[in-house]
């Protein structure tokens, strides 16, 4: 300090500085109406986009009903991609850790096929005895809930929550193959309906959709450097891409539903609206309570089992329903269920994103978990819509966003 600065003189000179930056802010020009507007898109891009999938399916389904052949496209060639990156972008010992993780995996899988076909069970035989609920609609509502989670988009969701992506594609590819076995089991339990179902045909696709590219993902990953290098430089695209893929898939889903002529009044599909809502919210508040104790202090497993205990998937499904029920003249009652579920998930599911992964850097800092010292530190996460921001990714595929940097 020179002689001629006194402490005073320095209180004064920093009351200066805070005043002059204090009115700097306040000069700044405020966001207009289209910045906020864009802003907005971003923040919220993913779920604007499958909007508008929905409102262009019900604009003309035939598009995405027969001329974009989505028993090919969405079906398989889009689910390939997605799980050949998700083999890519994982390293081999993260998959075995998640596979080590038996106490997660058993409670996620029984959350998932006992604990909500259960309840939604209970629930549907009472609004049938109250006469609120047809048969039909009761029995499509435990249909759904017996059905295994979700594939690509619980993958999605939790990437873009930054949860345990390891766990989500163990488990979704578990789940759906033991449910290609159980649903049924438990349809038919509940329900008591006999039906046909080609075990070994849905089982037999369902390894080729989904086991083998992820193996083949992680083959590459370990004999073709330059197809990883590759895949880590682009690795923002690849994203965005699995992305707009999901996206084509749930506008493929609604062209076909609204391609068909519906069974279902206005009546009946609010009243299913109201009950798969309660019921999803409720399973959902119920996990989350079950994971936090079970599993207080591995925050990026809670995220990921939030979304693997309740959803349900449209892509085994409908195939499913058909099979048992396709003679049956109630089998778009039958469907109407999984058909609100399955677009309730996901919006539930992508307005939580950014609170999720919020919740993830907060406990992580509190608890002291860093990365292992060859990944990146983990980014911090803003405002998250379900991987639609502008994404830097760490040598594990896990989604890190900065809506700074856009």
């Amino acid at each position: 300090m020179s002689p001629q600065e006194t402490p005073s003189s320095l209180d004064v000179s920093a009351d200066s500085n805070k005043n002059a930056s204090h009115d700097e802010q306040q000069n700044e020009p405020k966001p207009t109406l289209w910045n906020r507007i864009v802003a907005f898109y971003w923040e919220n891009e993913f779920l604007i986009h499958i909007l508008i999938a929905i409102l262009l399916a019900r604009a003309y389904p035939p598009i995405g009903a027969t001329y974009l052949a989505p028993d090919i496209t969405a079906t398989w060639l889009v689910v390939i991609f997605i799980f050949v990156m998700a083999g890519l972008g994982l390293k081999t010992s993260e998959f075995s850790n998640a596979f080590k993780q038996i106490r997660f995996n058993v409670l996620v899988q029984v959350y998932s096929f006992g604990v909500c076909s259960a309840l939604v069970y209970g629930l549907s035989r009472g609004l049938e005895a109250a006469s609120i609920l047809s048969e039909d609609l009761a029995n499509g509502m435990v249909i759904c809930a017996s059905l295994p989670m979700t594939i690509n988009m619980c993958q999605i969701l939790t990437k873009a929550s930054n949860g345990d992506e390891a766990s989500a594609v163990f488990n979704s590819a578990f789940g759906n193959l033991i449910g290609v076995f159980l649903s049924p089991l438990l349809i038919l339990g509940y329900l008591g309906v006999s039906g046909d179902v080609d075990l070994v045909k849905v089982f037999y696709e369902l390894t080729l959709r989904v086991v083998v590219p992820v193996l083949f993902g992680q083959l590459l990953q370990k004999t073709a450097p330059p197809v990883v290098e590759f895949y880590k430089k682009h690795k923002k695209f690849f994203a965005k891409l699995q992305q707009f893929g999901l996206v084509f898939i749930v506008y493929t889903v609604f062209c076909k539903t609204f391609d068909k002529e519906s069974q279902s009044s206005i009546g009946d599909i609010f009243l299913m609206i109201t009950f798969q809502f309660i019921s999803l919210v409720t399973l959902m508040t119920g996990a989350w309570l079950l994971l936090s104790f079970a599993f207080p202090n591995q925050p990026k497993l809670r995220v990921f089992g939030l979304f693997g205990c309740t959803h349900k998937t449209v892509a085994i499904g409908i195939p499913l329903i058909n099979s048992i029920y396709g003679d049956n003249p109630s089998v778009g009652l039958y469907t109407l269920p999984l058909l609100i579920w399955h677009p309730t998930q996901l919006l539930i599911g992508t307005a939580l994103s950014p609170r999720l992964a919020k919740f993830v850097e907060r406990e992580q800092e509190r608890l002291g978990i860093h990365e292992s010292d060859d990944e990146e530190p983990p980014q911090r996460q803003e405002d998250v819509e379900a991987s639609s921001h502008h994404e830097r990714e760490d040598d594990n595929g896990e989604v890190s966003t900065d809506i700074n940097n856009r």
